[in-house]
C-alpha cells in the first residue's frame, strides 16, 4: 500500500551455548550516525518554506529520482514521474496519488519518498519525508494518522542509514500519538539493539509479540537478546528490565492464519524446540550459578522454570533436591528424589539425597535402605558409607531408647 514502508530485520544466528553457559560475542552497534545538526536547522536536511501559504507545499524543482543534480536545460529537468515508465526506472507510479488527508503537495512529497525508498535511495527518501513533516507542521492540518506514517517512514530511512538514535526519536513520536503501533515498535527495538541497549530492545520486542504473536523476527531476536542480557546483567537480569507494558486487547491483532503445510509445521516445531533448549540451558546455568553463591531459594526458582520447559530432566530434580536439603525442606527434597528415580531408577545422586532427606525426617530405616542402595550401585562412595555408619548408630540408640521407655512403662 502506498505510504506504508516495511523494513526487514537483519537476523543473526544465535551462538551455540554449552550446558554450563559459554560466553557469547555481542553484535556490534551501528552507532547513531552523522554529526549533530546546527541550532535552528532541520537535522534531516528538511526544507522550510519562506513564502506565503502557496509556498508551504512547494516541491523544489531540483527533485529527482536519482541521487545527484542534473545540469541540463530547464526543459530537460522534468519533475519526478512526469516521464514515461521507462524514463522513471521502469516504475509506473502516480506521484500525485492522494495520501489520506494530506494536501496534494504533501502527498506528492510522501509518494516521492516512498519511491526513493523502494529504489534504495534512503537519504533522498528521508529528505522527502522531512519536507512533508515540515509542511504538515506549517499547514495547520489535523491528521495524526498521516503524520505518524510520515514519522514511521522516516524512521525506516534512519534505520537503513544506520542512524539509530534519530530512528528511536521518530518511532517514539509515533508511539506518543498512536501507542502500540507495530512497525514503530519493531523499528525502535532494532535501533535499540544496534546501540546495544538490550534492556529497552527486549521490552519493545516483547511488546511487539503481545500485539502480534506471528511476528517471527521478534521471537528469534528476543531469544538472542535474552542471552545478551544474561551475559551483561547476570542471573538478576530480569530485575533490571524496564517495565514491559501490558497491551490492551483492543490493540492486539488476532489473525487466523492459513492452514500450514506439514513442512511448515515441522519447521515451526523444530524452531520451538531450539528456542526451548536455549531457554532451558540459560535457566539451568542461572540455577547452577545461584547454587555456587549459596542462593538456594533463587536456584529453586530457576530449576522450577527448567522443569516447566522440560519436565523429564532427572538432573534438574536432583539439583533442586539439593537446594531443598540446604534449606532443610526435607519433604520437598524427598519428593524431587522420588521424581528423579521414576525417570532413572538407578540414579545414585537421587538415592543419596533421598537418604539425607529421610535422615532429616528421622526416618532412619528408609535412610539406611537408600544408603545401602547407593553402595550397591557404587561401593566407592565414601560419603554414603560414613552416613550409613552414622545412621546405623542413631538407629541403635533410638531402638535402645524405645526399649527403655517400654520397660519402664510396664506395670509390675
Amino acid at each position: 500500500m502506498v505510504g506504508r514502508v516495511c523494513v526487514c530485520e537483519r537476523s543473526v544466528a544465535p551462538a551455540v551455548r554449552g550446558d554450563m553457559g559459554n560466553s557469547q560475542k555481542k553484535p556490534h552497534g551501528r552507532g547513531s550516525g552523522g554529526p549533530p545538526s546546527e541550532p535552528g536547522s532541520s537535522p534531516h536536511g528538511g526544507w522550510k518554506s519562506k513564502g506565503g501559504s502557496a509556498d508551504k507545499y512547494r516541491v523544489p524543482p531540483e527533485s529527482k529520482l536519482t541521487n545527484g543534480s542534473s545540469k541540463g536545460s530547464e526543459s530537460q529537468q522534468r519533475e519526478p514521474g512526469s516521464g514515461t515508465p521507462a524514463e522513471n526506472g521502469g516504475d509506473a507510479v502516480n506521484l500525485d496519488a492522494p495520501c489520506g488527508a494530506l494536501p496534494p503537495p504533501l502527498a506528492r512529497l510522501k509518494n516521492e519518498g516512498n519511491l526513493f525508498y523502494k529504489k534504495g535511495q534512503f537519504a533522498d527518501a528521508l529528505d522527502k519525508y522531512s519536507q512533508a513533516i515540515q509542511g504538515y507542521a506549517d499547514s495547520g492540518i489535523d491528521s495524526p494518522e498521516d503524520l505518524c506514517i510520515l514519522y514511521s517512514n522516516r524512521a525506516a530511512c534512519f534505520l537503513k542509514d544506520g542512524n539509530s538514535q534519530d530512528c528511536i526519536e521518530d518511532c517514539t513520536r509515533v508511539l506518543e500519538l498512536q501507542p502500540f503501533s507495530l512497525k514503530p515498535l519493531l523499528r525502535r527495538a532494532m535501533a535499540y539493539e544496534s546501540l546495544e541497549r538490550y534492556r529497552k530492545a527486549y521490552v519493545d520486542y516483547k511488546t511487539v509479540m503481545q500485539i502480534d504473536i506471528s511476528v517471527q523476527a521478534a521471537h528469534s531476536v528476543s531469544s538472542r537478546i535474552t542471552r545478551m542480557l544474561i551475559e551483561q546483567d547476570g542471573p538478576e537480569w530480569r530485575e533490571k528490565l524496564p517495565e514491559i507494558p501490558l497491551v490492551p486487547l483492543s490493540a492486539q491483532q488476532h489473525r487466523k492464519a492459513d492452514p500450514a503445510s506439514a513442512e511448515v509445521r515441522q519447521a515451526r516445531a523444530e524452531k520451538a524446540a531450539r528456542d526451548a533448549e536455549i531457554l532451558f540451558s540459560a535457566s539451568k546455568q542461572e540455577g547452577n550459578d545461584f547454587v555456587n553463591k549459596a542462593q538456594y531459594q533463587d536456584a529453586v526458582r530457576k530449576y522450577t522454570e527448567c522443569l516447566k520447559i522440560k519436565p523429564d530432566q532427572c538432573a534438574v530434580y536432583t539439583n533442586r533436591a539439593l537446594c531443598y536439603l540446604k534449606q532443610e525442606m526435607f519433604t520437598e527434597a524427598k519428593q524431587d528424589c522420588d521424581a528423579a528415580l521414576r525417570l532413572e531408577p538407578a540414579n545414585k545422586k537421587a538415592f543419596y539425597r533421598r537418604a539425607l532427606a529421610n535422615k532429616g525426617l528421622k526416618d532412619y530405616p528408609a535412610c539406611s535402605s537408600d544408603l545401602q542402595e547407593v553402595l550397591r550401585l557404587d561401593p566407592s562412595v565414601q560419603e554414603a558409607q560414613k552416613e550409613l555408619e552414622e545412621v546405623t548408630h542413631f538407629a541403635k540408640i533410638l531402638a535402645n531408647f524405645q526399649n527403655s521407655i517400654q520397660f519402664f512403662s510396664e506395670l509390675n
